[in-house]
């Protein structure tokens, strides 16, 4: 049986269909994520977050280490 249910996302307050039981065709499967950035993620929030805000929460984290790396050059 396949597993699903709505959830509401922990940043923005929407609700969304979490595909547990059918990672795959999950809307967070949409979101292709390093191991820095997943744990970026789990730093800020401990459950599943919409792809709207995944996607953000991704680019924030790489405008971040870019401007780490700006700063750090000086």
């Amino acid at each position: 049986m396949v597993k699903h249910e709505e959830k509401f996302c922990p940043k923005c307050k929407n609700l969304f269909e979490c595909k547990v039981g059918s990672i795959a065709i999950c809307q967070c499967s949409k979101v292709a994520l390093s191991e820095e950035e997943r744990n970026y993620l789990s730093i800020q929030y401990d459950d599943c977050l919409c792809y709207q805000c995944m996607s953000l929460l991704t680019e924030e984290y790489k405008t971040l280490q870019l401007y780490k790396s700006l700063t750090w050059s000086f």
